[in-house]
This record gives structure tokens, sequence and C-alpha cells, in this order.
């Protein structure tokens, strides 16, 4: 459903029932509470002019159109529509799909709101967010710039993150808890058939970093992990490559709750280097 749709679909069910709406009834004051620009609530509004259900005065004030009394209405009151796909997940990952061709791209703010149909103040706090998470960098004077995704940079990120990782674990062993790793082995479910998807449960590697207690393994996951962490979660919704991380999850789990330490350690060395069939046969453009 595009952005457009859900503002109409939205108020129609409002104007054609007992409900309020939630602001009044101008193209600035929709615009602020859908979060987007004018473009698409004008055309929702245009629209719903047609329908008849809101009248454009001589002093182009736009009023709803009664049709009915309000006791008649709760009869017929509509259900809401269900908002869009949240706006920052879309972008993210439409950027992570850019990223993966190699090519560092310039990002203008209003040509990208105009795309989503969001305002650009919506759009410059996706973007914030989207640079916190290392997927995009500002550039001071000039804008926005893409990450490209590159196979030497993963590589090289995987090599830290193994060493750290592992260091990690040996730091945290005799403080995990049998009932916590029984939670998150319980989050790892293999599909029972074919037409299902495996559930997957991703916070292991956080709770061992968490429990090693060291500032500095910490701050390189958090300033160097979210941009990988984007395309790893890109990667899983591949249902194979889905199947491979809660089997190698479970194995890692396994070794854990029987303490069984060095096997912890080769089945989370093998999760970390092996973990990744997408992505490592994706062979971008700047490296061919």
């Amino acid at each position: 459903m595009s952005i457009t749709t859900y503002i109409y679909e939205d108020l129609k069910a409002r104007l054609s029932s007992s409900q309020e709406l939630p602001v009044q009834l101008t193209l600035e004051s929709l615009a602020d509470f859908y979060e987007v620009s004018f473009s698409p609530v004008r055309s929702a509004v245009n629209r719903l002019i047609k329908q008849g259900l809101i009248e454009k005065g001589d002093d182009r004030r736009l009023t709803p159109k009664a049709t009915r009394k309000r006791s008649q209405a709760k009869e017929h009151d509509q259900a809401l529509p269900a908002p869009p796909q949240d706006m920052y997940e879309l972008i993210a990952n439409d950027f992570v799909r850019l990223s993966l061709e190699g090519v560092a791209i310039d990002l203008r703010e209003e040509a990208t709101a105009k795309q989503y149909g969001i305002s650009r103040s919506a759009l410059r706090i996706i973007f914030n967010r989207l640079a916190g998470a290392g997927l995009i960098e500002h550039i001071p004077r000039c804008g926005w710039r893409l990450r490209p995704f590159l196979q030497k940079d993963m590589q090289a990120f995987l090599e830290v993150r193994e060493l750290l990782e592992l260091k990690a674990l040996d730091l945290a062993k005799l403080h995990l808890v049998t009932e916590d790793l029984q939670a998150i082995l319980a989050g790892n479910i293999l599909p029972a058939s074919k037409k299902e998807h495996p559930q997957i449960d991703n916070s292991l590697h956080a709770y061992i970093i968490e429990k090693a207690d060291n500032i500095y393994i910490q701050d390189f996951f958090q300033r160097q992990g979210k941009y990988y962490g984007i395309l790893f979660d890109w990667e899983e919704m591949d249902r194979q490559a889905a199947i491979e991380t809660v089997e190698q999850h479970q194995a890692i789990l396994h070794a854990l709750i029987k303490k069984n330490w060095s096997a912890a350690r080769k089945a989370l060395s093998f999760h970390i280097q092996n973990n990744h069939p997408v992505l490592s046969k994706i062979r971008p453009s700047a490296e061919t």
C-alpha cells in the first residue's frame, strides 16, 4: 500500500463513520500528522473531494461533508487501515540493495523525500538513523552518501569480529546463565514444513558480548557492527541462509549449555566465517 492510498483509506474510514479526524482538515495539519509531504495528502484529499466526502469552499477551506447523522454513522463504522510499511525499514532495505552494487551514491534529500512520499524533515530523521548504523554518511556541505558494500571490507570485519567474539566468549563463559541460553535456544526454530520460514533469535552474540563486560569489545561492535548487522538481517530473508543460521546457533548453544567450551569456540568460529552464503557470492561492480 502506498502512503497516498493509506492516507486516503484512513481519512475515508474516519469521514464515513463516527470517528473524529485526528487533526484539522488542512493540508498542513494532515501532512504533519502523517509525517509526509503535501503531495500524497493533496492527492488523497482530491480523491475524497471527488467522492463527496470532503467539500472545498470558495475560500478553499476544506470541510467534511455530513452524509448522515452521527447516531446512524455508528452502525457503519469502518476499521482504520493498517499503516504502510515502516518507512525506515523500507528505505533501509532499498539502500542495502543499492549498497550491494558496490558504488558510492550521492543522495539528495529533496529527490529522495519525493520518491518515498514523505517530508524532508521525516526523511532527515531516517537519514540520521541510517548514518548512525553506518549505511550512509553525511558529507559536510555536500549532503549524504551511500556506503558501498565491498567483499574485502566484510572479510576484514569478520576477521576482527571472530577474534573479539572468541575473546568475549572466554571472558563470558563463567558468567553465562543456563536458563538464558535455553531461552535463546528456544527462539531458534527450524521450519516444520517447506512452506514455513525458520525462526531466528540473534541475541546470542549480544548476550556473550554483554557478559564479557569489556568496554573495548563492546565499543567495536557498537561502532562497526551496525552496518553489517543490517546486511546480515537482509541476508536472512533468504530461507536457506536462515536455516543455516538456526542450525549454527543451535550447535553453539548446545555446546555452551553443556559447558563444552572448545566445541563452543569451534562452532562460534565456524558460524562467523561461514554464515554468509548470499553476501559472499556478491561481487559488486567496484570489485570487478
